[in-house]
């Protein structure tokens, strides 16, 4: 008499990928996606200045300022927020891009200057002969474009690899960072160096020939700007909800456990950092025509430290956090510079105490934690 069989196990079911953004989320991500690139315009170009919903020029330089911050902030809470790595450093990376966007605008500007000349103005007055070397792409757009983000992602991993190799973590990280930045501003300070010493880049004409100066170009840059935020944005969201992003946040929380696990920390902190670095290069490369001028003062140690102040204030680790933090703070830094300059930065400090002591979620932990409350109020009998 033969035993029966025992079933055969059913085969593990893995659970589905969660999506990328929900319902509420697509349909914000669309209503900011027609406020760039619709809405935006129409109340710029079409309605008159008369018009109380006209938008104003400066206001579209403003917002399309801000929105180059959102896209460091937002790099910021890659390498802060999800893999626990403080920077102090990427005001560098942002500035990186800048001038290699503000060289090929320079050469863009051709004998319009001043001396009339084929040399930019400041290599005339210095009695330069001929452009350096590291001058010799700068007239092309197409390798402008990619030097945008070779540039600051080659100083990134360089550094990053050996620090990272080092074992160097916390605020010894942080410091080095800083250093670097500064080291970088004092070599672009000097004039030697071919980027325009402590003036820097400006007096920009003309972007692939046509005039900068124009209220469709400024358009045109907002509107850019406006989609490279939200393309990074799902860019990151995709990154940190795969296999990458989880492991990145592992070791944030407990990087001695997922080394024992088997995964080396290396690649995936040099690759985030890099791609981080990258991010604030576009940020930088869109900033400048916009401003309409780059020089070392991007580098300064203050402007690193307000990229990691945007991401606290709104919350790390949120993603939406830092590009909510990057407008809320320059907002009313734009406000209180022109109303009351000589408290701003006391204001500046005392938001970021405040953060710290009373809002360690920053603004998006706030809104959570009061719909939590709302929720669990309209649930109770």
């Amino acid at each position: 008499m033969t035993e029966p069989s025992l079933p055969l196990p059913l085969p593990l079911q893995l659970p589905a990928p969660a999506p990328l953004l929900t319902r509420a989320g697509w349909s914000a991500f669309a209503a900011a996606l027609v406020a760039v690139c619709a809405l935006a315009p129409v109340l710029n170009l079409w309605l008159p200045a008369g018009s109380m919903f006209h938008l104003s020029d400066y206001a579209v330089a403003l917002l399309g300022k801000i929105m180059c911050y959102a896209i460091c902030a937002l790099a910021m809470d890659l390498i802060w927020g999800y893999t626990g790595i403080l920077s102090l450093g990427h005001g560098l990376f942002f500035a990186l891009g800048g001038y290699v966007m503000g060289m090929y605008l320079m050469r863009q500007i051709g004998r319009d200057g001043n001396y009339k000349s084929t040399l930019p103005d400041f290599m005339v007055f210095l009695d330069w002969k001929e452009l350096p070397w590291h001058w010799a792409l700068s007239d092309s757009f197409l390798a402008t474009l990619l030097l945008i983000v070779v540039v600051p992602g080659g100083v990134a991993f360089v550094f990053g690899y050996f620090a990272f190799r080092s074992r160097i973590k916390g605020v010894y990280f942080s410091i080095i960072t800083q250093a670097m930045t500064y080291a970088a501003m004092l070599l672009f300070f000097r004039n030697e160096t071919g980027f325009g010493g402590n003036n820097g880049f400006t007096d920009f004409k003309r972007i692939l020939g046509q005039p900068i100066a124009t209220q469709n170009m400024r358009m045109a840059l907002f509107v850019l700007t406006g989609l490279a935020l939200l393309g990074f944005f799902l860019l990151a969201r995709w990154l940190v909800r795969s296999k990458f992003g989880r492991v990145l946040q592992a070791l944030r929380d407990a990087e001695s456990r997922v080394m024992f696990s088997g995964y080396s920390p290396l690649p995936y902190k040099l690759s985030v950092w890099t791609l981080s670095a990258m991010m604030c290069g576009v940020a930088g490369a869109l900033y400048v025509p916009q401003v309409g001028i780059i020089n070392p003062g991007e580098m300064s140690a203050a402007n690193s430290i307000e990229i990691a102040v945007w991401a606290a204030v709104g919350g790390r680790a949120t993603l939406i956090g830092p590009i909510v933090g990057a407008f809320v703070v320059n907002a009313a830094k734009s406000w209180l510079t022109v109303t009351a300059p000589e408290f701003w930065l006391y204001f500046l400090g005392a938001l970021f105490i405040a953060v710290t002591l009373f809002l360690p979620h920053g603004l998006v932990g706030l809104l959570k934690q009061l719909r939590g409350r709302a929720t669990k109020a309209e649930a109770a009998p």
